[in-house]
């Protein structure tokens, strides 16, 4: 069966009857979410050779507009998802691939920070993905992360994070982690933040902090800039495209560290 085919069934049988409902409920799709894992959506860009789909960008983004003709909150938790799930698919290990291939593990982005609540894809917001306030200190095998990450979409609901920190030891950039939601001392406010449709689960996660083994770092200390700048806005900016987001230039892909142009191709070829 084609991903669209499967596609197709999960919209017209779960989330296209529970749509109005979420979005006036403001209640988290979480049924959408699983038969979006049964039918193998969530695990579509990861790789055939762990389970998945074996598809990229185009596919995830035609996932993502169909939803959002119907459910803009199912929409968001994917865009979210495909976009962590691309850093997984690049830097995370083998058992984390296959498991989001079978359709078990959802994941969203911990990125943002901000004392201000603007609006999700507003200047402060998508400047805060690049200059991550919160600390990571090791100890041995285990990294404490100490955050207070904004507007992370489906936020008490997602099975991992891909969480940003100033480096460990590296000099400058930023450093990204593979947290399990599931982990202690990570804290979600009880009512969702305003950002985010109604239903998303858009809203505040505390570390205070959150303890990880070592070995969850995603690509190298400091090299989380460059896994930014390369994968997670050309994804994010693409699939807020698909869902009808407006763009903004402030997290323009092309821009490398300090806003200055990438040179042509520089993208293509990453």
């Amino acid at each position: 069966m084609s991903y669209r085919t499967a596609l197709s069934e999960v919209l017209t049988g779960v989330v296209g009857p529970v749509a109005e409902a979420t979005a006036v409920q403001g209640r988290f799709p979480r049924g959408a979410v699983t038969a979006l894992g049964r039918a193998g959506l969530l695990g579509l860009t990861v790789s055939t050779e762990f389970g998945g789909g074996g598809g990229g960008l185009p596919e995830a983004a035609d996932v993502v507009a169909r939803t959002a003709r119907l459910c803009p909150a199912t929409a968001a938790v994917l865009q979210s998802h495909y976009t962590a799930v691309a850093v997984v698919e690049a830097h995370g290990g083998p058992w984390l691939r296959a498991e989001i291939a079978a359709g078990r593990h959802l994941a969203s982005l911990a990125l943002a920070e901000s004392e201000e609540e603007g609006a999700p894809d507003g200047p402060t917001a998508q400047t805060q993905l690049l200059v991550p306030r919160s600390v990571a200190t090791r100890s041995g095998e285990v990294v404490a992360l100490r955050a207070r990450k904004q507007r992370v979409v489906a936020a008490g609901e997602a099975d991992l994070y891909v969480w940003s920190s100033r480096p460990l030891a590296a000099p400058d950039g930023l450093t990204l982690w593979a947290v399990p939601a599931h982990a202690p001392d990570l804290f979600v406010p009880a009512r969702p933040g305003a950002c985010g449709p109604r239903g998303s689960a858009t809203s505040t996660v505390f570390a205070d902090p959150v303890r990880v083994p070592a070995e969850a770092m995603l690509g190298a200390d400091g090299g989380g800039l460059d896994i930014v700048l390369r994968t997670v806005l050309p994804w994010l900016l693409e699939l807020r495209a698909a869902a009808g987001a407006r763009r903004t230039p402030v997290l323009d892909p092309a821009l490398g560290p300090g806003g200055t142009r990438r040179p042509a191709g520089s993208l293509a070829a990453s």
